[in-house]
């Protein structure tokens, strides 16, 4: 299974999932948001193999969410400006982000990751 694991390597939540990937010998590709950020294309793509609400690719409790104040102003954007908004800057993006063929999990749930990954 090839998997791409983006992360910003500092996030101790990145970390705990990267070590749970390693326990389970699964092998990934490694991708720092901050520094290759996802572009709009790979957003939409994502977004649209996971289901997920694209709330869920938002990293709500990040300090530039709040200073944006996105909360309030993510209701009124279309489709395509979240899309935009995410792909301006890595932090906004939720992470630890998996891709694999088949799923795209965003943040980490080791239950969720053991039933889609395993």
């Amino acid at each position: 299974m090839k998997v791409l694991f983006v992360e910003y390597p500092k996030c101790s939540t990145c970390q705990k999932a990267k070590k749970w990937l390693e326990s389970q010998g699964i092998e990934y590709t490694d991708r720092h948001i901050r520094e290759d950020r996802p572009n709009r294309a790979e957003i939409r793509e994502w977004h649209e193999k996971s289901g997920l609400d694209i709330k869920r690719f938002f990293n709500t409790s990040g300090v530039l969410y709040k200073e944006m104040k996105l909360k309030d102003r993510l209701p009124e954007m279309s489709l395509e400006e979240k899309y935009d908004l995410l792909a301006s800057d890595g932090m906004l993006v939720k992470r630890p982000i998996i891709i694999t063929e088949d799923n795209v999990l965003t943040g980490f749930k080791e239950s969720e990751w053991e039933e889609r990954l395993l």
